[in-house]
């Protein structure tokens, strides 16, 4: 054992100092004196790769004869992110029943021209250790393949079937009716409301209109949508000047030449045309309520099951992606930030955010105060979600109410660089993720044909004041505000209360006087 650790101790030195300098000093007992800044004796020099610029870093952006936008991000590796983005979502139904966006995630890379089922896909993408997903939002689609680089072709040619020659068997809509159901009840069942507020937030807000229309399909729909409607939507939506084929991780001739063979002169299956009912209606905010009335005590049953709470959801009208205030908007968001009383984690987590410091550690009953910030190409929405027990419902809206009046107040010195820091930190560390930077570069092209580098929006990030805080915070409580209730809400406040807390200086709701309790 001696002389195997002898050896050990001896190769080490031979790798640390080379076979000249060892025989050097092996008859010694020392070691050499040699400085870390000065190359090492018998070692050769190194030759470090270099980056030439920013080179390496840009987005690459080809626009083909028909219009699709063609955006790659060089990332190297084995393996590369490539999808479709299209312009279409929940915001686009107004003259469709709502839920189609919802049936079309449900259906994507079922059976198509060249594939006869979802396995012969997956078989497919299997042999270059692929995967693959599709996600809607309120204003995008985006279907995505994960996969070796080597592969590529094949996974363009994949990703143009799914998206432009899906069947529509009708048992795989019998099939998606019944996930999407299973999904409405599931809905309504978790023990995490937040999905269900998003939605009713989102109702208030924009009342019957673009992102206020319903993203999940209601139940009245779930029978009406069939393959005939689902060719009338793609007809409209799915053409190839509102897409983008973003790839990360591959060069960019290469992408550029898989989407001319398989994106270029390709027959979609519901026939060609121009698109006739694209809705390009803008956000118009109108503010309001939604209230749900729910018992809400048998939410989570078991050993420790979760306290009976009343969810309350309060936002403003902040300003779309597009604009200039977008980042301060982001800075703001980050320096509300909160979370739930349970959650752990030191400073990074955003225990020194405003929700933790002024709400969370000064009111003991309350479980949540989390501050979102959903942005949309012509409008956008600053929300605070709490929860608490039913009878201090009243309580905590003004609790909120009073957070979002000293949102205009001079933001700290500290706490405003902590939220930029922050941002900027959470920032670049999801763009360390092949997925978030595909997601990142094919939402960008999509909605601006361009694409902001990271360094870039870092540098607008550190550019924010404290002015521009209380600028932008001004501007959002002069707007009506959207509220969500869903629990127990006999001591909800009404509307007019809440909007009359907002238009104060102090944020307090007015007293109310009662002769019995």
């Amino acid at each position: 054992m001696a002389t195997h650790m002898s050896k050990c101790r001896t190769w080490s030195r031979v790798q640390r100092f080379g076979i000249a300098a060892y025989r050097r000093y092996s008859s010694g007992s020392g070691y050499p004196n040699v400085s870390l800044s000065s190359p090492l004796p018998g070692i050769p020099k190194p030759v470090f790769a270099a980056v030439d610029g920013h080179e390496q870093c840009e987005t690459k952006i080809t626009t083909l004869e028909n219009g699709l936008k063609v955006a790659s991000q060089n990332k190297f590796g084995q393996f590369c992110t490539v999808g479709i983005l299209v312009n279409s979502g929940s915001r686009h139904e107004t003259k469709y029943p709502s839920g189609i966006a919802h049936f079309l995630e449900k259906l994507a890379f079922s059976s198509t021209a060249q594939y006869g089922s979802k396995d012969e896909i997956l078989l497919t993408l299997e042999k270059h250790g692929g995967i693959c997903d599709c996600q809607t939002s309120r204003d995008t689609t985006m279907y995505a393949v994960s996969a070796e680089v080597k592969g590529l072709d094949t996974v363009v040619s994949l990703l143009s079937d799914a998206v432009l020659q899906p069947r529509l068997l009708d048992e795989e809509i019998e099939m998606t009716r019944m996930a999407v159901r299973f999904e409405l009840e599931d809905l309504n069942m978790r023990p995490d409301p937040e999905p269900l507020l998003t939605e009713m937030i989102h109702a208030a807000a924009y009342r019957g209109n673009t992102v206020g229309l319903p993203r999940f399909c209601p139940v009245d729909n779930v029978e009406k949508i069939d393959k005939t409607l689902l060719h009338t939507y793609l007809r409209s939506y799915y053409c190839p000047e509102r897409m983008v084929l973003a790839g990360v991780g591959i060069e960019h001739e290469q992408l550029v030449a898989c989407a001319r063979k398989y994106l270029l002169d390709v027959k979609p299956v519901w026939g060609a045309g121009t698109p006739a009912n694209v809705d390009l209606s803008v956000a118009q905010y109108t503010g309001g309520m939604v209230k749900m009335d729910k018992d809400m005590s048998d939410v989570s049953l078991g050993p420790t099951p979760i306290p009976e709470l009343t969810h309350i959801m309060i936002g403003l009208e902040s300003c779309s992606f597009l604009e200039d205030e977008f980042i301060p908007f982001a800075v703001l968001n980050m320096m509300m930030g909160g979370g739930g009383s349970f959650s752990a984690g030191g400073p990074g987590k955003g225990m020194f955010t405003r929700l933790y410091l002024n709400v969370l550690n000064r009111h003991h009953w309350m479980y949540n105060a989390t501050s979102y910030h959903h942005s949309y190409e012509d409008s956008g929405l600053l929300c605070i979600h709490a929860s608490a027990d039913p009878r201090q419902v009243r309580e905590m809206v003004e609790i909120i109410t009073r957070e979002f009046i000293q949102m205009a107040g001079t933001a700290g010195e500290m706490e405003l660089e902590r939220a930029k820091t922050q941002l900027k930190s959470m920032l670049m560390m999801n763009l360390e993720s092949r997925p978030v930077i595909f997601e990142d570069v094919g939402r960008q092209v999509l909605a601006t044909g361009k694409r902001k580098l990271p360094h870039q929006l870092c540098d607008l990030i550190s550019n924010v004041t404290g002015s521009d805080i209380k600028r932008v915070s001004t501007k959002m409580l002069r707007s009506k505000p959207a509220v969500a209730a869903l629990g127990d809400l006999r001591q909800m406040p009404s509307y007019e209360h809440i909007q009359a807390a907002l238009s104060s200086k102090d944020g307090r709701l007015p007293r109310m006087y009662r002769l019995f309790r």
